[in-house]
């Protein structure tokens, strides 16, 4: 017997390419018009939603000022992230949904690649790419180009999802709009790391594909939710205990898997923290998560230190 969220997505036959881009925004005007731009230059996009979360500088006045029908502006009464993201979906009339940050860019032709993989694997409920970073000023910035090739996950991708967050960012995936519906969208209550958990309720539901192309300019400063300086593991672990507590993701785990998994997703959230912490020069709170990490297993410490070692080159 089927349950409800899978019961709802088989009910959906036909393959949409109807593209609906969400872009939540606060306080965004040094980006926003650059993030939109981006978005208006993919010619796959049915519309783009921005949904301002309660922002006190030029905003709204910029996305305003853009003329083009496929642009629309909501009002979110500072509600916070998730709520705009959700406010945006529950408005869009694509079949597939996109959630771009309003700092971020997307790369040319990244929605007609990720169009392309829903049809090259029509089972799949989200298809996910990969990211370049840049700086405050839109330069490259980092080695990721020594990551080219590498391989991400396709298919079931539950157990390695809940071990760590490997999508990293919306804006680099296509989800169809009934399975964001059907698993109940972002949770509100999650401060930090609601989106991995959102992701691991999509991934009990139905099947990801991974393109192995670089869809996204990902900036990279002190603003952002999860790379600001002042992060610490600590922050993230009330996402962790979410996921793990949730009775749609449990289900369909292993049986007795999820306390192992549980511990990988703490040592991948410290080790990122250690990371962050090193791109920021603070390599004495790097030293001390890298002890956490030791609590938690001391096998984990090598493949950790060398991760947080690659942070330093910027890799």
């Amino acid at each position: 017997m089927l349950d409800a969220p899978t019961a709802a997505l088989s009910a959906t036959n036909a393959r949409p390419t109807s593209v609906s881009v969400v872009i939540p925004a606060k306080n965004a005007a040094a980006y926003i018009g650059e993030t939109i731009a981006s978005a208006l230059a993919q010619g796959d996009i049915t519309e783009i939603i921005v949904v301002d979360d309660g922002s006190a500088d030029d905003t709204m006045a910029i996305v305003r000022a853009i003329r083009d029908p496929r642009l629309r502006l909501i009002a979110n009464d500072s509600s916070g992230v998730s709520a705009a993201r959700n406010l945006g979906a529950r408005n869009a009339g694509g079949d597939w949904l996109i959630f771009l940050d309003a700092d971020d860019r997307l790369r040319p032709d990244a929605v007609m690649t990720l169009l392309a993989a829903t049809k090259a694997t029509p089972r799949a409920i989200l298809v996910y790419g990969d990211y370049n970073t840049i700086d405050s000023e839109g330069r490259p910035i980092g080695r990721r180009d020594l990551l080219k090739g590498r391989r991400k996950p396709s298919g079931n991708v539950l157990e390695r999802l809940t071990r760590g967050n490997f999508i990293v960012n919306g804006g680099i995936m296509l989800v169809r709009a009934d399975a964001f519906g059907a698993a109940g969208g972002f949770d509100v209550s999650l401060r930090y790391c609601e989106d991995w958990h959102c992701w691991c309720r999509l991934a009990a539901i139905g099947e990801f594909a991974y393109v192995p192309e670089l869809l996204l300019d990902y900036r990279l400063h002190t603003a952002n939710t999860m790379n600001a300086a002042v992060r610490a593991p600590q922050d993230f672990f009330p996402a962790v205990a979410r996921v793990f507590d949730d009775p749609l993701i449990l289900f369909k785990l292993p049986a007795g898997a999820a306390p192992r998994l549980r511990r990988a997703a703490e040592i991948h959230l410290v080790t990122y923290s250690a990371t962050q912490a090193v791109r920021f020069g603070r390599y004495r709170d790097a030293i001390a998560y890298l002890g956490m990490v030791g609590r938690r297993s001391l096998k984990a410490v090598p493949r950790s230190a060398i991760k947080i070692a690659l942070a330093h080159f910027g890799i």
